[in-house]
């Protein structure tokens, strides 16, 4: 950075130099966490730049202004902080196609950048500085971590423009390789692989290379050029009419007659058209593979010349290879427009010739398949399938497959041919040959939605299926097999299905074949992948019953396949009740227990089998009867214990299962029995380990069991190091169920003395504090994190920790809270109302008496005004004041919510302005708000705690006569129903306010 710069960014004072520092952090870190493109090095610099905070906050309460070296340093700083800044918010804005294709040069930025930081930051003169001997030593090592900090292109991102510059390289025109490079791009900035989705990305990133054209980055224009013209020959990139309109452009330009080949075409060694042109040291050109072979012979002269030739030397002719290429294009182009007639012709071998030229066409590239359907040969091939030669019919077959492969277009094209699919179906009633390729045909076809639907209506086209399906091992069973399992999204074609007996053999081969017989049929179960209607309609079928019988008596490999079987099979919630009431669960958890060494593979298909019948649980009907996985506490103890004695996989089905437990209707009482066995204990050891898998379903479990009232357990386990192990897996990980679920277990911990003063000492407050703004987390488990992060905040506004509360006030948590209040969720709200009211709480004794004027009055400075509540100065981060925090508006406004959780909290909060000698002034405050009409609809609440509060709150409130007045009236009614209706206390109460009201005497009956 210049001498001039920093002379003028040295008028601006250092203090709040400092503070748009901190901000830009802050900043970088919330942007960073968006970034599509190299986010794991963005996220390494964000761990950076959090380390420089607490520095910052450092000298932010030291007197810097003397310190010239310092104040430079600092502002240096700042101007690299502002540049990492800038360089996180285009990589946040920018279009992710454009920056993943820049990723490398943006690597090299981030790492030059951060270097550059860290040098800013070892220019802070820090012997100078009375610094604590931590933040010394730790600013020390994070300088030396950032001058020596290398950043590398994710492994994805690279491979992804390896291929780019393969594609460009190699003029590689072929569709397919630009689909399925557009689809690894499309997978690596998360973007959805749909077409419309595709074409939008794209035609983002041609704008944005325009930007760059008008900037005139011309090597740069000119690289992306390529990349367009290379993807854009992806499918996904124009739509059919733009495809079909440049294709006639060019088409229709051509003449009608081929043209021979010019001179130079030709290899002076083969005499024929090359298809790699080299030139070598002698300038003469000739076919690759030939003058390769001229050199492996020993030759090292020119064939044409003589002269002697560097053997090593040979450069592509790029540009005669560009001319040989669009000569074959255009005599191809000429001959697809002239094959009609001949196609359309009675004479069958001039049919049969055209279709074999056609078909040669078609394989040589997919470009020329592209051609064909774009010249409307699909209603002539269809119509070729009502041929009396069966040949020609085979052939169109053959054709009509090489056309729709992987393309969504040409399907389309066949979908609007009259009849299209009904001519397919009936090939599948003749000979072998012909109706394995229609099923072939169908079969690619069926991967369209819409194709799908159609085939499965054509009548007879199931039964045809399920015929060949069980003709054996051949290509044409297998196909129609697949082709059935794709059919069978549709609930009417499952129907047909079963009615053409397609189960009806597989479950009579599983239940009385031989041995061998019996473990084909469970591993065709085992290794299909089948749909929830197959799955479904075997269940229906009876499938259970032989597997359950092959599971109990068959031997250890009939017992694996079954078991493999029954995997598969449940993994439909339908399903897995059914197992459960059948009696399954009995027969897994025997082989659970006893195949412990000898068949591990066996023990993981077991477990993944459980977990499924525990989540099926979790679907359950409300009018259902309830059904429990594990029936008895030593079933709950046994498979507990499992979770120490076995491996990764079984352990994460085991935590998995006891997951979806906790989550069933019989939930409490599995929490209750897992809290009982120490299950605690063993869950905060897993959330310690290195396997991130293991640890994140250990995290969830553990957040379950702490959704209840505590019992003694969590206080037993919990301690320092545990909420030290909890806080890093929020700032770490990338599982945002884990991250919930951690924030989960700090929101539902205890709420004493020790456990807040832990929190306080692991730096608990900043972490949980910069997920609570909205708009920080977009995850889809947003509402979720920021409902326990405002959990875990009250922990630090209990009232009876003053530590707690003034560093959260002094954090800017209440304005947060208060922000909340209009735009949380229901538990949101809730929370945030709790904390509201713990800091209330603490206002009266926090409120600083105003100074009284002494003898020459008008002399001092003028009076401060006090709090209209609890009559003294109050501000937020001193005295906590609901007043001047513009809490008591949000929170009246929570009381007409539907949520009953919400509304009691939010009352609780408004009744801390009342207690005591604040009952006038805060009633004032209250009726201002317009809290008291809201409070007496509260009498109608369904929750007899909320009437019962909103009594208490009235009957002091209509003690004073100017609100007794003005809302007594409105309140008759409801007083009256709970006269009539309350229990015995609320009926007390209710009288007495009426007697307020002079609606009743004093001496009423009812008191």
């Amino acid at each position: 950075m210049t001498t001039d710069t920093i002379i003028s960014a040295s008028l601006v004072p250092a203090s709040e130099i400092l503070s748009q520092t901190l901000e830009a952090i802050v900043e970088i870190i919330n942007v960073a966490r968006d970034v599509i493109i190299e986010k794991e090095s963005f996220s390494e610099l964000s761990t950076y730049l959090e380390r420089i905070i607490p520095l910052l906050k450092e000298l932010s309460r030291k007197n810097t202004g003397n310190s010239e070296s310092l104040n430079n340093s600092v502002q240096i700083l700042n101007q690299e902080i502002k540049v990492a800044k800038h360089l996180a918010l285009e990589c946040s804005k920018r279009n992710k196609v454009y920056l993943l294709i820049n990723c490398r040069r943006i690597i090299k930025h981030l790492e030059h950048t951060t270097r550059e930081i860290g040098r800013a930051l070892s220019l802070i003169p820090l012997a100078s500085l009375d610094l604590s001997s931590s933040i010394d030593e730790e600013i020390r090592m994070l300088c030396d971590n950032m001058l020596t900090t290398e950043f590398r292109v994710a492994v994805a991102e690279e491979e992804i423009l390896d291929k780019i510059e393969s594609g460009i390289q190699e003029r590689n025109v072929d569709r397919a390789y630009a689909n399925n490079l557009l689809f690894l791009i499309a997978g690596a900035v998360g973007i959805s692989t749909e077409g419309s989705a595709l074409k939008k990305e794209f035609e983002e990133f041609k704008s944005t290379i325009e930007d760059v054209q008008l900037q005139k980055f011309q090597a740069e224009a000119i690289q992306m050029d390529q990349i367009i013209a290379l993807l854009g020959r992806a499918d996904a990139t124009s739509s059919p009419k733009e495809k079909e309109l440049k294709y006639f452009s060019k088409r229709n330009s051509l003449g009608s007659q081929p043209l021979e080949p010019l001179q130079p075409f030709y290899c002076p060694i083969t005499r024929e058209v090359m298809v790699d042109p080299v030139e070598t040291s002698s300038g003469q050109t000739f076919e690759r593979s030939a003058i390769e072979k001229w050199f492996a012979d020993g030759n090292i002269t020119c064939p044409l010349t003589m002269t002697p030739l560097n053997t090593s030397t040979l450069r592509p002719n790029k540009t005669l290879r560009q001319s040989i290429e669009e000569w074959k294009d255009r005599n191809t182009m000429i001959t697809i427009a002239s094959m009609k007639p001949q196609l359309q012709s009675d004479e069958e071998q001039g049919v049969l010739h055209s279709l074999g030229q056609l078909q040669d066409i078609c394989q040589e590239r997919d470009l020329h398949r592209e051609w064909v359907a774009l010249e409307n040969y699909i209603p002539i091939l269809i119509g070729l399938l009502g041929a009396k030669n069966r040949e020609i019919r085979n052939r169109a077959l053959v054709i009509l497959c090489i056309l729709v492969k992987d393309n969504d277009d040409t399907k389309e094209r066949i979908m609007n041919v009259d009849n299209a699919i009904e001519s397919i179906v009936r090939s599948l009633a003749r000979r072998i040959g012909e109706s394995t390729l229609a099923v072939a045909l169908l079969l690619e076809l069926s991967k369209n939605d819409v194709l799908r639907d159609c085939i499965g209506k054509v009548q007879g086209c199931i039964f045809l299926l399920v015929t060949m399906s069980s003709s054996g091992d051949t290509q044409a069973a297998k196909d129609a097999q697949t082709l059935l399992e794709n059919l069978s999204f549709c609930d009417q074609n499952v129907i047909q299905m079963a009615k053409a007996n397609y189960f009806r053999p597989l479950l009579q081969r599983l239940s009385s074949g031989t041995e061998n017989v019996k473990i084909i049929m469970a591993k065709t179960l085992a290794e299909m992948e089948l749909t929830d209607h197959i799955k479904s309609s075997l269940f229906e079928n009876g499938v259970l019953g032989p597997l359950l019988h092959l599971v109990s008596h068959g031997d250890a490999e009939m017992k694996k396949v079954a078991v493999k079987a029954l995997q598969n099979l449940s993994s439909l919630p339908r399903n897995g009740l059914q197992m459960i009431r059948e009696g399954a669960v009995g027969l897994l958890l025997d082989l659970l227990y006893r195949h412990s060494s000898s068949s591990p593979s066996l023990r993981e298909q077991v477990a993944a089998t459980i977990m499924h019948l525990a989540i099926s649980t979790t679907a359950q009907e409300a009018d259902q009867t309830p059904l429990t996985l594990l029936e008895s506490d030593e079933d709950i103890f046994r498979l507990f214990s499992l979770i120490n004695l076995t491996g990764p996989d079984v352990q994460q089905s085991i935590l998995m299962t006891f997951h979806a437990m906790c989550q069933s209707p019989s939930g409490r009482d599995i929490r209750t029995k897992l809290r009982q066995c120490s299950a605690v204990q063993v869950l905060v050891h897993l959330c310690e380990l290195d396997n991130l898998t293991i640890r994140a379903n250990a995290v969830k479990l553990f957040c379950c069991l702490t959704e209840d009232r505590d019992d003694g357990t969590l206080s037993e386990h919990v301690g320092q190091r545990c909420i030290g192990t909890l806080l890093r897996i929020i700032q770490t990980s990338n599982d945002e169920e884990e991250i919930v679920a951690a924030m989960g277990i700090i929101s539902n911990l205890p709420k004493d003395h020790q456990i807040t003063q832990w929190l306080l000492d692991s730096g608990a407050l900043p972490i949980v504090f910069k997920f609570l703004p909205d708009g920080i987390h977009n995850g889809s488990y947003k509402n979720q994190l920021i409902e326990n992060a405002v959990g875990a905040i009250s922990h630090f506004s209990v009232s009876k920790n003053g530590e707690g509360q003034r560093r959260a006030a002094e954090a800017g948590i209440i304005p947060v809270l208060v922000q909340l209040l209009g735009s949380g969720s229901a538990l949101t709200k809730r929370h945030a109302a709790i904390s509201l009211t713990q800091f209330s709480e603490s206002s009266i004794m926090l409120s600083r008496p105003i100074e009284k004027r002494g003898r020459f009055w008008c002399f001092s400075a003028p009076v401060e005004t006090g709090c209209p509540v609890h009559q003294g100065i109050c501000t937020v981060e001193s005295s906590f004041c609901l007043v001047e925090a513009d809490a008591v508006g949000p929170l009246v406004r929570v009381l007409g919510e539907p949520d009953l959780g919400a509304s009691d909290a939010s009352l609780d909060a408004l009744l801390t302005l009342i207690e005591g000698e604040r009952l006038q002034s805060g009633s004032k405050v209250l009726a201002e708000e317009n809290a008291i009409a809201p409070i007496i609809k509260l009498l109608n609440s369904p929750c007899v705690r909320l009437q019962e509060k909103a009594l208490n709150a009235l009957e002091r409130i209509f003690r004073l006569a100017e609100f007794k007045q003005k809302y007594g009236s409105s309140a008759q009614m409801p007083l009256v129903d709970i006269t009539q209706r309350g229990n015995s206390s609320m009926k007390s109460l209710a009288a007495r306010i009426l007697a307020h009201l002079n609606v009743l005497h004093e001496q009423s009956s009812y008191f």
